[in-house]
């Protein structure tokens, strides 16, 4: 009777499921059995006062199928009662049983109990190990999983396909790439070498570890590949800054008929929102709905994040809208993507419904989207209130995520003495992120001592990036010291060290367009250069004069102007007014800050046009619409 009740309990809710296991455990040993304090949980049974129960078959197997059910409904409370029985009974010590115990406590989280019943008993089968290991892979601490991997030889035992994943889950948390390569090693020689869940747990830990190349070699060493392989490499190339490429493998996982999974289309639409790759999110958008993926949440949670990260944020805000449940992740894509773009009261208004209204506590991610809206709306009171919100009410420690958003705030403020000081009383060591922060504040306002300062701290910290210097040489041409300009150029020259080259592009019809400044290289680049002509004429009409401060060279006034017309971002525009109907949506990325005189250009040519168009350069978004942009010339 027992067995059949058991395995209908499967089908009712779990707190069901749990009463109905306390009223068969009570039938079953009677009601006068008490949990054991957690405290006495031992290996090691006391002497049996019930030696019938011990040796009746009968009474053995309802032991063990009532522990399978404890395991199976995660009914910690009745395990630790028959747990005691068990101790009384003379069985405390049986391995099987034991082993369910264990595998009990593990899968609980009270991983110190299931150690000690594993530590006390003398025949320990791969299972047994594989539990614990798998125990101390998720709940930490994760060296204990290695340290007991490499104890399974000691005592004779032979990893199996179900140890090394986990062996390998707890390297690539800990970054620790000599012991997976040992497991590399090892398993090569085995026969789990060709299992798919060792290999993908190898190009996770390789990925994990910034090793792509070591990833992609043990995924195309492999015979057979399933989606889990597949969906490993592609979250490897997405994890690692290589989207494009995770795009690229995605297409080729449908060509060879593997059917994607919901992870498939979470990696691969994370990627697209890395590239900004608007287009081929939009498709995997579709696919996923094809594919019967459209109503799960993680899925248009994905999207969510995509939208915004592409400059469709109105379309992000509605897929959130439509969430069933919306957990802590999705309010933090939908507050990040209103930072992202600009859009700070609505950033500070969702964030005040998320712990308001659906009670979300926020996390250090939510507080660096919060921050960041601040600074892109200039809101330096509100950027110091929810920092110090965040520390004081949430006790969430400051990353240098979240001092370099209130840096920047402060710099463009022109408070440097404020920033200083934060920077000075900083918990740890400022990186090139806080003082390129001040070095930008320093260029808006042509603070030259304080931007000489970060100039210095950015030096010993990246002495090969060029960009640094460029920014001070910036700053002295501001403030018309040619000589220093010159002085830091020259330097920048004797170092070997070239400028950044500003480049731009536009995706068109699925295939990608870029452009350099004063490109001449593109199929319709004179065509380009009329269409420039033919807008900078009504422009002038309007009363348009260049603006060639951006440029920073001692030359004539007519040579900037040049210089200025030919930047890589009015191309790309250009050739988008020219490959598409009227009142299309444009969408730039730039791999560099645009320029003062291209921003008021583009408000221009968006009204003359009468086309919204997104630029997506390398600090924020900017929406240009009938003559204006979301930052409200703040960037």
């Amino acid at each position: 009777m027992l067995p059949s009740i058991l395995s209908k309990s499967r089908n009712v809710p779990s707190h069901r499921r749990r009463r109905r296991l306390r009223r068969l455990l009570s039938s079953f040993l009677g009601r006068a059995v008490a949990a054991p304090p957690a405290t006495t949980i031992t290996a090691s049974p006391p002497p049996c006062s019930n030696s019938h129960l011990a040796s009746s078959p009968r009474s053995y197997n309802q032991y063990a199928s009532i522990l399978q059910s404890c395991v199976a409904a995660g009914s910690l409370r009745t395990g630790r009662q028959l747990h005691g029985r068990l101790l009384v009974s003379g069985l405390g010590s049986d391995t099987v049983l034991a082993t369910k115990l264990v595998d009990l406590y593990a899968a609980r989280g009270h991983v110190e109990h299931a150690r000690h019943l594993f530590d006390g008993m003398p025949k320990r089968n791969v299972f047994l190990w594989n539990v614990l290991i798998r125990a101390y892979a998720r709940e930490g601490p994760r060296e204990a999983a290695v340290q007991l991997y490499r104890g399974m030889a000691e005592h004779g035992v032979e990893p199996d396909n179900f140890t090394y994943p986990l062996v390998l889950k707890a390297c690539a948390a800990l970054l620790d790439l000599k012991t997976g390569r040992e497991v590399h090693e090892r398993v090569s020689g085995t026969r789990w070498g060709e299992d798919v869940f060792v290999c993908a747990g190898l190009v996770d830990m390789y990925a994990k570890c910034g090793c792509v190349d070591d990833a992609r070699a043990v995924f195309y060493g492999i015979a057979m590949r399933d989606a889990v392989v597949w969906n490993s490499m592609i979250a490897a190339y997405g994890q690692n800054g290589r989207p494009m490429e995770a795009l690229l493998l995605c297409r080729d996982m449908a060509r060879n008929g593997v059917r994607p999974t919901i992870a498939t289309l979470m990696s691969t639409i994370s990627a697209a929102a890395d590239a900004a790759a608007l287009p081929r999110g939009r498709e995997l958008h579709g696919f996923g709905w094809r594919w019967g993926f459209g109503q799960q949440d993680k899925l248009k949670t994905s999207l969510v994040d995509m939208y915004a990260k592409s400059g469709w944020v109105q379309v992000a805000r509605v897929l959130f809208d439509q969430l069933t449940k919306r957990e802590l992740v999705s309010w933090n894509a939908m507050i990040c993507g209103y930072g992202m773009h600009g859009h700070a009261d609505e950033a500070l208004k969702l964030f005040n419904k998320m712990r308001v209204e659906a009670l979300v506590t926020p996390d250090n991610i939510t507080f660096v989207g919060v921050l960041s809206a601040c600074n892109h709306g200039g809101m330096v009171k509100e950027a110091k209130y929810f920092f110090s919100l965040m520390v004081d009410v949430y006790s969430i420690k400051p990353t240098v995520q979240h001092f370099t958003c209130l840096v920047d705030v402060l710099g463009h403020a022109g408070r440097f003495e404020e920033a200083y000081d934060l920077i000075k009383g900083m918990s740890m060591e400022p990186d090139s992120g806080i003082w390129g922060a001040l070095l930008n504040g320093c260029k808006i306002h042509k603070n030259v001592e304080l931007g000489e300062l970060a100039l210095q701290k950015l030096i010993e910290l990246e002495p090969e990036d060029a960009g640094n210097y460029v920014l001070l040489s910036n700053i002295y041409a501001q403030s018309g010291k040619w000589e220093k300009a010159a002085m830091v150029r020259k330097l920048m020259t004797n170092r070997g060290l070239k400028k950044i080259i500003a480049c731009s592009w536009i995706e068109l019809k699925g295939k990608t367009h870029g452009f350099l400044v004063g490109d001449a290289s593109h199929p319709r680049s004179d065509e380009i250069y009329v269409e420039l002509e033919r807008l900078e004429g009504l422009m002038s009409d309007a009363g348009y004069v260049p603006d060639t401060m951006p440029v920073f060279h001692d030359v004539g006034d007519d040579e900037k102007r040049n210089m200025v017309r030919g930047h890589s971002e009015r191309l790309a525009i250009a050739f988008g007014l020219i490959s598409t109907p009227p009142g299309t949506k444009l969408l730039v990325t730039k791999n560099l800050r645009v320029c003062e005189d291209c921003h008021a250009v583009i408000k221009l040519i968006s009204q003359i046009a009468q086309r919204e168009i997104i630029i997506r350069d390398v600090n924020r978004y900017h929406h240009f619409a009938n003559g204006e942009c979301s930052c409200k010339d703040y960037w």
